[in-house]
């Protein structure tokens, strides 16, 4: 017993030095060509920063990889100024912008989303073109750090989640009461529909969803059912204090930021919304649970070692 309980304590002495050794920093660097977007007629400008005082009243973020190979290409970017064209004729000063990032794609979805740019206009639609491919959480953050909105909103690119939800997220925001230092993140939550989800998915999936849900509740959030639904809501106070800290850039990045979130006792609310399931997810389902669970795993171990440590909100390069 002795022999197995030191077997037992040198497996978790090796995971935590491993955890440690490799650790990433937060890297908030970004590339010259990174720093601009393109106007309608194709003139380069300077993206703003997320420490600027905002001059819009909501951001959305859309991280997008490869949608052209989609049939109906960014459909959530079509959506978004329909549905506040009608605000903007009640309320002239409600103003908005949508920043859809190109997470490295290796196809035309930059020249698919300028698209959009030049049909709206660059103060309303703009395009972040990433270098290299950094992962859905570092393409989040790229685009939030370059923001211009009192509120951001991230919302995935196939239209998962009908953006009309948004006033249902807003709602529990506003609900939160942030002040007085305006720190709330309000998510949308899929768990309502966990019921029927399970008895359409097979046994070994569903195994894996409850293993990732503990492994949540475990190690790092307590308190939300979903964490990975790719609609929530911040104040921009928020979405400073959590990306500023952010260290994971792929799929669990979600469970990081409200991680961060709740040592900063930043208030959360989770919000039911309407979810579809589009065909062309980019999650494969065995590889990429078992990357999270991974990285579930680590972030709180690398927390603990002090590989990785809550940042004050500063700038990036």
């Amino acid at each position: 017993m002795d022999f197995l309980c030191e077997i037992v304590q040198a497996l978790v002495a090796l995971v935590l030095v491993v955890a440690h050794v490799t650790a990433g920093m937060v890297n908030l660097t970004c590339h010259e060509k990174e720093k601009y977007f393109l106007t309608a007629s194709g003139e380069k400008e300077p993206f703003p920063s997320l420490h600027d005082p905002h001059s819009r009243e909501l951001s959305v973020v859309i991280p997008a990889y490869n949608e052209e190979l989609r049939t109906e290409k960014l459909p959530v970017v079509k959506q978004i100024p329909h549905l506040f064209s009608s605000l903007q004729k009640q309320n002239p000063s409600f103003t908005y912008e949508v920043i859809v990032v190109d997470d490295g794609s290796k196809d035309k979805t930059t020249e698919v989303a300028l698209g959009y740019t030049k049909k709206y206009g660059a103060d309303k639609v703009r395009v972040l073109t990433l270098v290299k491919n950094r992962g859905k959480g570092g393409a989040v953050r790229m685009g939030t750090l370059s923001s211009r909105g009192k509120v951001i909103l991230m919302a995935d690119a196939d239209g998962a989640t009908k953006f009309a939800d948004i006033d249902k997220v807003e709602a529990g925001l506003n609900d939160l009461n942030p002040k007085p230092e305006n720190m709330a993140i309000s998510c949308g939550s899929r768990a309502h529909l966990e019921k029927e989800s399970v008895a359409q998915r097979s046994v070994f999936r569903t195994f894996l969803m409850f293993g990732f849900h503990f492994l949540v509740w475990f190690f790092c959030v307590r308190g939300i059912k979903d964490t990975q639904c790719g609609f929530k809501l911040f104040t921009r106070e928020a979405a400073l204090k959590t990306f500023s800290s952010l260290h994971v850039e792929r799929w669990a990045f979600d469970v990081e930021l409200l991680y961060i979130a709740q040592c900063f006792k930043i208030p959360i609310a989770e919000v039911a919304v309407n979810w579809t399931e589009i065909e062309g997810s980019k999650l494969v389902p065995f590889w990429s649970w078992l990357q999270m669970g991974r990285d579930l795993i680590f972030i709180r171990l690398r927390y603990i070692t002090g590989a990785w440590k809550l940042e004050s909100s500063h700038k990036s390069d």
